[in-house]
C-alpha cells in the first residue's frame, strides 16, 4: 500500500496553485493591457502575442519560485530580525514585485521586463538607484 503523505501530493498542490494565479490574476491582468494596438488583428499581431504567451509559460515558474523564495526567506528575516518590518520588505519587495506576464510590448522592448522588482513611489522608497554623486563623499580640497 502506497503512503498519501504530503510528498505524494505536491506535483498537484502545485498546479491547483499555479492554475489558481492563471485564472484569479494572471488572465483579469492581461485582458486590461492596451488593446488600441491596430496590430493585433494581423499576422504580425497574432505572431507576437504567441510568442510572449510561450515566452510567459516558459518565464513565470522561474520567477514564480524566485517570489515565493522570497516571500519565505522575508518571513524568516522578519522572525529573526524581532519583527523589523523594513527588513522583510528589503527582501520582499526585490522579489515580489517585477514582471510575472511577458507581452508583445516586452518583445518589443518598449517595456522592460524586470526579474528583480521596484519599489513604487508611493512606498516611501526610490523607484531608482541615487546619483553616484550623492553616494560618494565629496573629494576634500
Amino acid at each position: 500500500m502506497k503512503p498519501c503523505g504530503f510528498w505524494s501530493r505536491l506535483p498537484l498542490v502545485t498546479l491547483v496553485v499555479v492554475l489558481t494565479f492563471f485564472t484569479m490574476i494572471a488572465v483579469p491582468a492581461w485582458s486590461q493591457l492596451s488593446s488600441d494596438d491596430t496590430s493585433q488583428g494581423t499576422a504580425s499581431g497574432v505572431g507576437m502575442q504567441v510568442l510572449s504567451a510561450l515566452s510567459t509559460i516558459v518565464y513565470f515558474p522561474f520567477k514564480g519560485a524566485f517570489a515565493i523564495g522570497g516571500g519565505i526567506v522575508g518571513g524568516l528575516a522578519y522572525l529573526f530580525s524581532g519583527g523589523s518590518e523594513q527588513t522583510a520588505k528589503n527582501i520582499w519587495i526585490p522579489s515580489m514585485y517585477g514582471t510575472y506576464i511577458i507581452t508583445p510590448e516586452h518583445l518589443a522592448g518598449d517595456r522592460a521586463v524586470r526579474f528583480i522588482g521596484v519599489a513604487a513611489e508611493s512606498d516611501g522608497a526610490p523607484a531608482e538607484p541615487a546619483p553616484m554623486s550623492r553616494l560618494a563623499p565629496e573629494p576634500a580640497q
